[in-house]
């Protein structure tokens, strides 16, 4: 069973997306904030990511920023999660080194292909 690491301050949030994810049929590490996220991931290796940009601690960019300079962690797909979609927000994300990008209110089917578009590569 493939592991997804979400990493999301909001416990609303955080329980939705396990329940959802749960049922697409992957196991989910939960994480509250950047620090968490950080140590849930070297302590699993999951498959993949969803990130909240902003979270205490360590936001998004401070994680995915980790992630890349770790040479086991170099291709891990990451995906955003952004509450408050602006403008360029997407490109920012990927320019930062995310896979890929979902706003919040995240719509299912659109996180789901992207969960397995990255998961199949």
């Amino acid at each position: 069973m493939k592991k997804i690491v979400i990493a999301e301050d909001s416990a609303a949030g955080r329980e939705l997306l396990r329940e959802l994810i749960e049922s697409w049929g992957y196991e989910v590490i939960e994480a509250t904030d950047g620090r968490e996220a950080l140590e849930r991931i070297i302590e699993t290796v999951p498959d993949l990511v969803l990130c909240d940009i902003q979270m205490p601690e360590q936001d998004g960019y401070a994680v995915i920023q980790s992630l890349r300079q770790d040479p086991r962690f170099t291709k891990l797909p990451v995906i955003a999660l952004t509450a408050f979609a602006m403008r360029g927000d997407k490109e920012k994300t990927l320019a930062a080194g995310f896979d890929g990008h979902q706003s919040k209110p995240v719509e299912f089917e659109s996180l789901k292909a992207e969960i397995e578009r990255l998961l199949v590569r």
